[in-house]
Parts: structure tokens; sequence; C-alpha cells
């Protein structure tokens, strides 16, 4: 009943005026973005963060939250009629969507991601509403070494669990908590790392972090990759987006194991809707009758892995709302975005801002209603977007880059330290360094110091309080075990790869 009564009240915070057009905002630049290669949902929310700075802090989230989900419907289009997957959790997309849009069945799978896209969201949005709750009454009786913990196996499984070199992520992840000690130190009021600048007495701004390493960088990585998109054999109209009713038979089996899917890999740290989505286009392919039609047009290759990946989406912000760890860079942007409102992510955010949580909640059905009146009209004009010259967009991008980072301080220092940090993200991308854990551990590294702090000052120095405690042992253990877990798959795909042809192990599908 508690749960009905603050979704009750977030509907009426989030169809106040200026909310209401804070969504509608967020989820038109998302699809935006999402749309068009290049520009990444972490580009787009950085540099709309300063942006926010003058905005009330519920109208600031949901303008953020709406670019985030709101891409991922975007995301979906260009994956389905163009096989181009602008952002990687429609990259298993392009495998069915593709081939459909080649047998005139573009529209159809356009349709089948709308509603399976919906379902997930709808299931991420019911768990929000009744998870989360249950889990801040349980994260109320955490102390600083339950949280410091937590915490740490926040930020392993956000190192371990990113695509690529998972030695490489936990590097990465490394050089974000070294980041995140310059400036002033909060109990001695020592300045660390600072090399004799005093503009980074109060260490190095988020923003700055943010733009430079998802802004900057993924510029100069993509400026002279993308080529020019051909939109001429795309033509989809608004009767074509309706599916059968043997197609939805078909479908909707797939999208509730898709939903499932994706709710269960939100509920991991560091898995992300990419995860999810390939997790669950494997199980379908798996479970399937009709293995052989998938890669090839498959309807259930479409629906399980979209509706996996809204549902992931959504379900991203429970431990990030309500316990103040962010599942991945995303998350970790949004909850510097929280904190520079003044907000601080955790257990008391239900009960001492219900406005932004409720209303936060309730935003994501408005916004996912908004994205399925919006897409259906506008499909044409998403396409057309595609052809707008690199020349253009790049340069511009770059503009409003570097005037949102004038923006925080006023001074040029920031501009200067985003374009270092930008050219060293490029070098970092170059050299197969994704730079996404370093947010991740620069937005945890001040808040896991400050209770870990905590804890050996209350155990007097004695290691011994991180084991004695139960829930504190039960994460430092799930730690041990993603690493052992880590390790043993990495060993294990060398020893395939050592194996000669013949006797692989890995069946030819």
């Amino acid at each position: 009943m508690e749960a009905i009564d603050g979704l009750i009240h977030g509907f009426g915070v989030a169809f106040q005026l200026q909310n209401f057009a804070a969504c509608l905002a967020g989820v038109f630049i998302g699809n935006v973005v999402g749309v068009l290669p290049g520009l990444g949902v972490m580009t787009a929310i950085s540099m709309l963060l300063p942006l926010t700075f003058a905005m009330p802090p519920v109208a600031a989230i949901l303008m953020l939250a709406g670019i985030y989900y709101g891409a991922q419907y975007g995301g979906a289009i260009c994956s389905i009629l163009l096989n181009l997957p602008c952002h990687p959790p429609h990259a298993v997309t392009c495998l069915d969507g593709y081939p459909l849009t080649l047998k005139g069945k573009g529209g159809t799978a356009l349709g089948v991601t709308m509603l399976a896209s919906f379902l997930g969201a709808s299931f991420g949005i019911v768990l929000m509403v009744f998870f989360a709750p249950y889990l801040v009454r349980i994260a109320l009786n955490f102390g600083p070494a339950e949280i410091s913990s937590l915490m740490l196996l926040g930020l392993l499984a956000g190192s371990t669990l990113a695509r690529g070199s998972k030695l490489k992520g936990m590097s990465m992840t490394c050089l974000g908590l070294l980041l995140g000690t310059m400036g002033t130190d909060i109990n001695t009021g020592l300045q660390r790392f600072t090399f004799g600048f005093p503009e980074l007495d109060d260490g190095l701004e988020i923003v700055a972090l943010a733009l430079g390493l998802f802004g900057v960088a993924e510029f100069l990585k993509s400026v002279n990759a993308v080529a020019p998109v051909s939109t001429s054999a795309t033509r989809i109209r608004i009767a074509d987006l309706w599916p059968s009713r043997s197609e939805l038979r078909t479908a909707i089996v797939p999208a509730l194991r898709g939903t499932l899917v994706g709710s269960l890999c939100s509920m991991i740290p560091g898995t992300g809707p990419t995860i999810a989505s390939f997790m669950a286009y494997g199980l379908e392919k798996r479970v399937s009758r009709r293995p052989q039609e998938f890669g090839h047009g498959a309807i259930q290759g479409v629906a399980a892995p979209e509706a996996a990946t809204h549902a992931a989406v959504q379900g991203d912000f429970i431990p990030t709302m309500s316990l103040g760890i962010p599942g991945d860079a995303v998350m970790a942007l949004l909850l510097g975005a929280l904190v520079i409102q003044g907000i601080t992510p955790g257990p008391q955010l239900i009960t001492e801002h219900p406005d932004i949580f409720w209303g936060l909640i309730a935003s994501f059905w408005i916004g996912n209603i908004l994205l399925m009146v919006m897409n259906m009209p506008m499909i044409g004009l998403w396409v057309k977007l595609l052809s707008i010259p690199y020349r253009y967009l790049y340069p511009s991008a770059l503009f409003f880059v570097c005037i949102g980072v004038y923006s925080v301080r006023s001074d040029m220092f920031s501009v200067g330290t985003t374009l270092a940090i930008g050219v060293f993200g490029h070098v970092l991308l170059r050299h197969g360094f994704h730079p996404a854990p370093i947010l991740l551990g620069f937005v945890l590294g001040q808040r896991f110091e400050e209770n870990l702090r905590r804890a050996l000052l209350l155990a007097r120095g004695d290691l011994s309080i991180f084991v004695t405690r139960p829930i504190s042992l039960a994460f430092l253990l799930t730690a041990v075990l993603l690493l052992g877990a880590q390790l043993y798959f990495a060993l294990r795909r060398r020893d395939e790869i050592q194996l000669p042809p013949s006797a692989s192990p890995i069946l030819d599908e």
C-alpha cells in the first residue's frame, strides 16, 4: 500500500508542467542521440549536465533519465533498418532486425521492438516500485563496514563485467579511484595530487572528466571512422509498424523471457543493458525449436534482446537510487548529477526526497508512453537524421562541450583540463582501455574512502571488522567469487584457444 501511495504522489509530481516538459525534452533528445552514431548517451548527458545546474532537482533528474532510456529506443531504429548498431546494446538486434528489413518486414520489426521495449520497461518500473523500498529497509542497517564492502563489490563488478579485457577494466577503475583522491583531504585538510594548481584544490570536476572521456575522446575516435549512411532504400509507413496476430504470438513469450533476463542483470552492478541483450538472445536461441531461423529474420531475435535491454535500463536505477551504488558509467554520471544538486543517493533518499524518487518512477511510464507515441509518426525523420554530414555534427558538438565545461566555474582552466582528458581518453581507447570504469571509480572513490576510514576509525584500525559483521562478510565473499569466476573463465578460454581445431569443444552452430 505504501508503494501505491508513493506512486500516486509521483504521478502528481511528474505531471507538473516543468517536470513533464523536462521528461519530454529528455526522451526526445535521447531518441535523437540513439539514432545518430557517434553521439553516445554518455556524451549527451555529459554535455547537458551543466544545463541542469540552474534547474530544479526533480526536473534535472527527469530530463537526464529520459535521455538514458530514450536513447535505447532510438538505437533500435538504425540497428533494424540500416544494420548499423549505433550503441552496444543493439548490436545483437542487427542479427535478425536487418534481415527482417531486407524481407520487407522492417516496420514489423520496429513495431515488435516498441511493444517489447514497453513491456520490458514496465516490468522494470514495477520491480523498482516494490523492490527498492524493501531494499532500503535492509540498507538502513548498514554501517560504514557494510557500505565499504558493498562499494568494493560494485567497483569489482563494474570493472570485471565490462566489455573487453578484465585486467584493463580493473586498471581503469583504479585510475578512477586515484583521480577521485585529487583535491583537499576531507579529514586532514591537506591538498593531494594538485600539482601546484589552486584550481584543483576542490578536486577534479566530474563534468570535465565525463565530457573529456565521453565527449572529446569519442569524437576523436569516431570522426574518421563513421562512413556516410545511405537511407535511399529505407521506406517505412505507420501502417507497417503493426505486427499481425501470429507475429505477436511469436514475440510475446520471448519478450517475457527477455524481460526476466534484463531484470536479473540489472541487479548485478556492472552488467547493464549490453550484457542483458546478449544473454537474452543466447537464451532464446537455446530454447527455440527452430534455432536455425536465428540470424535470418526471426521475430524472437528482436523481441527478446530489446525487452531485456529496457528492463535492464529501468532496473539499473534500483541500486543507484536506493543504495547509491551505480551499476554502470551512465548511472555513475546520474549519481554525480544528484550529488551536484546537493542530494545524497542512498537509503534515506525515499524518505528525505520522495518527490525525486517517486517522481522519477512515475516519469518512466510517462516517458515510455511518449516514446511509443513519438516514434510512430517520426520514423522517417529519425532515418533522415542519419544523413547529417559529420563534418558539421562534430564541430558543433565540440563547441557545446566547451561551453558546458566553461559554465561550471567560468574559467578556461576547466576547458583545458577537459581537452587534456579527452586526448588522454582517446589514447586509452586506441590501446583497448575503455574509459567507462574510470567514471565509476571516480564517483565511488570519495565515498568508498570516507566509509573505509570511518569503519577503521570505529574499529581502532582492526581490519577484522569487515569479516566479523555478517552483511559485510557476505559482500566480500561475493566479490571473491566474482573474481574467481572471472579467473576461471579466462583460463578456460585460454585453454580452448590452445586446442587444435579438431579437438575444439565449441560446437559449430
